[in-house]
């Protein structure tokens, strides 16, 4: 009886996994003569963006591929583009030295300067390095010499921080002058006839960590189709994106959140909607030009949205019919937010969570975010996770340990040395957790965030979520500092909303109303703005300065 409830439940999820990928319209019928060709680029050049790249040509030659400021971009000329490219750049990039192998960086906000670089430099067999958009000449001088960049494609914009700090080789990715002292992206693929290119070695594509409290490391993965296939069969189950439907990518490309759409899409043959810089009236206004079916977006853009949708005149509110998914990751999503959005947009809102150094984990359906708000939501299929003690021992649901993963997207260790914890198998996110009765993953917060104060274990994150549900509070973030009595003690840094007068003495009252007494924080500070990253993530060193 238990063998045939077995082949039951794999019988059902193989039907419902086969409906998913119907629905989104990615098997789309392929000439033949270009369906034989499919496989060619993966052979080439294996489970990388220009492998994706090549084969949505072959798919979707005349389909739009990319919406930017210069216009659009059909997938058959961004190949073309990215062909010419990457034999341009393998006569540009410097030879090994001390057989170390010479990366290419890329410095670009989010246009198409950015995904050719990216389809290019990957049919090369060279490491490829995202490069933070907001580093200084400090840190991308540091960044770029561990890398061992020896090719830096980067935005005109960028031109004095890349003079301090790189004397390498550099091509322009997007510049306004119409003559430059530097080669461009738009002159060398019209001017470079492509050749047929056989990389040695398959190209890793380096993503930062976030680095809000140091120097980022470059994270490496290990690809493979067999690893990765779970994890998209998921995505195509509770994330309702289809095929040939726009999908607006606000987060930073160079952001492993951004990146990871932006590959999707590219698989997918969704165009790309792309703007340098988020606007939050601009990315409604382009959901509803363009008609588009889903938006990528981490937390702090769903607040700018959602605010700038509130502004609109409510007989005339843009209601955004066309949105089918909402994607939101990279940071806490604070259960407020999540409800306040699909109150406004619809139950479209999926909460994704993952890390740069262990990639997508738990995926949250708007149903998970309405019946457990701020839930990181069930695993992805042969996906494990778990909560483990500090001994290593299996957590049951309810309790609080760190966050553990395994399969899917396998972390190989940061470029600059150095690993992630492993127990039997499974890497350690850094992040602390519970799952609730019905499987659901909740992230409690960093675990090195977690404070003792007077003896009690503290998760600045738990009074976080419940100080941003306050109707006087219009941001903020809760940290631990040292504390001569207590060993440390909670601080909380808080935007007021507007018109708001809420008090010091009402902020601590409401947190012991509904927590422990010891939650409470010893320290409000009221503050204009929060400093945050590109990303949307709070610079906890820079809070107080």
């Amino acid at each position: 009886m238990l063998l045939l409830d077995q082949v039951r439940s794999y019988a059902s999820l193989g039907a419902r996994t086969a409906r998913a990928v119907l629905d989104t319209g990615a098997l789309s019928p392929v000439r033949p003569d270009r369906a034989i060709r499919l496989p060619f680029p993966y052979l080439r050049f294996g489970p990388v963006p220009a492998t994706l790249g090549a084969m949505s040509a072959l798919r979707f030659p005349h389909r739009t591929a990319l919406i930017d400021e210069k216009g659009t971009l059909t997938y058959s000329d961004l190949e073309e583009r990215a062909a010419s490219l990457a034999t341009a750049l393998r006569t540009r990039l410097p030879a090994p030295s001390h057989a170390t192998t010479k990366a290419i960086g890329i410095l670009c906000r989010n246009h198409r300067g950015f995904i050719e670089a990216v389809l290019a430099s990957t049919r090369l067999g060279t490491d490829v390095v995202l490069l933070n958009t907001d580093f200084s000449a400090r840190q991308l001088n540091q960044v770029t010499e561990r890398e061992h960049i020896g090719l830096l494609i980067h935005d005109e914009e960028f031109t004095s921080v890349v003079d301090e700090s790189f004397k390498g080789h550099r091509i322009l990715a997007w510049n306004t002058a119409k003559e430059s002292a530097h080669e461009t992206i738009d002159d060398l693929a019209a001017s470079t006839t492509p050749h047929p290119l056989i990389p040695k070695s398959t190209s890793r594509v380096i993503v930062m960590t976030s680095g809000t409290t140091g120097t980022p490391k470059g994270a490496r993965h290990d690809l493979s189709l067999g690893a990765l296939l779970p994890v998209a069969l998921t995505h195509m189950m509770r994330v309702p994106v289809r095929s040939g439907a726009p999908i607006v990518i606000a987060p930073p490309l160079f952001h492993v959140l951004g990146f990871a759409y932006a590959i999707v899409g590219l698989g997918m043959g969704m165009p790309l909607v792309l703007s340098r810089r988020f606007d939050p009236s601009e990315t409604l206004q382009a959901i509803e030009d363009r008609e588009a079916g889903a938006l990528v977006a981490v937390p702090a853009m769903l607040e700018r949205i959602l605010d700038a949708q509130n502004k609109q005149d409510k007989e005339n509110r843009t209601t955004q019919p066309s949105l089918r998914a909402v994607v939101c990751g990279g940071s806490a999503l604070h259960p407020h937010l999540s409800e306040a959005f699909m109150d406004a947009f619809g139950d479209v809102l999926v909460n994704v969570y993952g890390a740069t150094e262990t990639g997508w984990a738990t995926i949250a359906t708007p149903r998970d975010l309405r019946d457990a708000p701020g839930t990181a939501g069930k695993p992805s299929l042969r996906l494990t996770v778990r909560i483990l003690d500090e001994d290593g021992r299996e957590l049951p649901a309810g309790e609080t340990g760190e966050i553990h993963t395994g399969g899917g997207l396998r972390f190989a260790g940061y470029t600059g040395g150095g690993e992630r914890r492993v127990r039997d198998g499974l890497t350690g996110t850094g992040d602390l957790g519970h799952f609730d009765g019905a499987g659901r993953l909740f992230v409690d917060g960093r675990a090195d965030d977690m404070i003792v104060s007077g003896g009690e274990n503290v998760f600045p994150g738990e009074v976080e979520d419940l100080l941003a549900g306050h109707p006087g509070v219009a941001d903020v973030a809760v940290t631990g500092v040292e504390d001569e009595r207590f060993g440390q003690r909670l601080a909380a840094y808080v935007v007021r909303a507007p018109g708001g007068r809420v008090t010091v003495d009402d902020l601590k009252s409401y947190v012991k109303d509904h927590l422990a007494r010891y939650k409470a924080p010893r320290d409000v500070h009221f503050v204009d703005a929060l400093p945050r990253t590109s990303t949307g993530k709070v610079r906890l060193g820079d809070l107080g300065r």
